[in-house]
């Protein structure tokens, strides 16, 4: 059997696929292909659209079907194409993981093996998206509508397309639909996305110099803290620690779990260390390494000391005992302009919550006053 491909470009079929839909989503390892038995388990599948929308369904009909194969499958209405990134066991996991009940979860069927009628059909749908998506900016704002439409996606047989749109808050967009489907003369579903799925689904490279993780692996997201820049000591600055969403970085949190434990290794930063000629205060630590900075000033950074977490931990424990060592001993200085320089804006204003668009709008208009 000839083997039609999405995104892979080996063949003529699969370079026609990869022009007519852009998918750059990882897929999940599939450890369990080698098994013979894998597939027999369950006739379910997941298939990858465009971007990061994924579906599940039934391979009801027995087709030869694995990973890299392109498939027509059921939509509501019609039918689309995609293609296939998992099969077997793995596929039941996967709607586990992401809180899917097959008896809930309206699982359509797969059609048959995707031909090269199917991939021109959908090449041509594909090709109206961008003149689609900008034609349907217009007439969102011609209504006045606080809405901004992020994407469209067209389904593979071009009689339905997908609006994704970003918002504030609720939008009353009844009367768009109409004018959506008498204009575009299709069948028309909105659904709304965040700053960050926005990202996801355009693509880019990070400051990293990889691929964004929110287009590559990342299926659901969590919410990131100006907190977990501290706990890591990076320097609060906005414009290094926003990704291309205009949000903190998604990457923040991966090793915060591991700064976590090393910090649990340090002393707290309200107890003050007392020697024969001063009082320390805490300045700043660094948990990987476990070192810990002391400065003689409790507003400024004056002498600034840093000692190892072990010493700070033996001097507590003297002063509990109503000792005081002569000096910081078996410390090491360090210059007193190594302190933080931000001078860039404050970090916190990404935990304040957006306020409604008319807030913003007037206080633009009181800044350009």
């Amino acid at each position: 059997m000839k083997k039609y491909t999405l995104g892979t470009g080996h063949n003529e079929l699969g370079a026609a696929a990869t022009k007519c839909n852009s998918m750059h989503m990882l897929p999940v390892s599939d450890w369990l292909s080698d098994v013979q038995e894998n597939t027999q388990l369950t006739d379910l599948i997941e298939v990858q659209f465009k971007n990061t929308r994924k579906g599940y369904f039934h391979n009801s009909q027995h087709l030869p079907l694995e990973k890299g194969v392109s498939v027509v499958v059921e939509a509501n209405p019609g039918q689309d194409l995609g293609e296939v990134v998992l099969t077997g066991k793995l596929v039941e996991l996967q709607m586990k993981k992401n809180n899917i009940e097959s008896s809930r979860y309206e699982v359509r069927q797969v059609v048959r093996i995707a031909t090269e009628e199917d991939f021109e059909r959908a090449r041509q749908a594909h090709a109206r998206e961008q003149e689609t998506m900008i034609k349907a900016r217009q007439l969102a704002k011609s209504l006045g509508l606080e809405m901004k439409i992020g994407d469209v996606e067209y389904q593979g047989d071009g009689t339905k397309a997908i609006f994704y749109y970003i918002a504030d808050g609720r939008v009353d967009f009844r009367q768009l639909i109409k004018v959506y489907a008498e204009t575009f003369r299709i069948r028309v579903e909105m659904k709304q996305i965040g700053a960050r799925q926005e990202a996801g689904r355009i693509g880019g490279t990070g400051p990293c110099g990889r691929e964004l993780c929110c287009s590559t692996w990342m299926m659901n997201f969590s919410s990131v803290g100006t907190g977990a820049a501290r706990l890591q000591n990076i320097s609060p600055n906005p414009q290094k620690l926003a990704g291309m969403c205009a949000k903190l970085k998604c990457c923040l949190n991966y090793e915060v779990p591991v700064y976590e434990d090393a910090s649990k290794l340090l002393p707290s930063r309200h107890i003050e260390l007392e020697t024969k000629d001063a009082t320390w205060y805490f300045f700043s630590s660094d948990p990987l390494a476990g070192l810990v900075t002391y400065s003689s000033d409790p507003q400024h950074a004056g002498n600034l000391t840093t000692l190892s977490a072990a010493r700070a931990h033996e001097i507590i424990a003297m002063n509990k005992r109503g000792e005081k060592p002569d000096t910081l001993e078996g410390a090491r200085a360090i210059p007193t302009e190594l302190g933080y320089q931000t001078g860039h804006g404050d970090v916190t204003r990404f935990d304040k919550k957006k306020k409604s668009f008319e807030g913003n709008r007037d206080k633009k208009k009181h800044h350009r006053r």
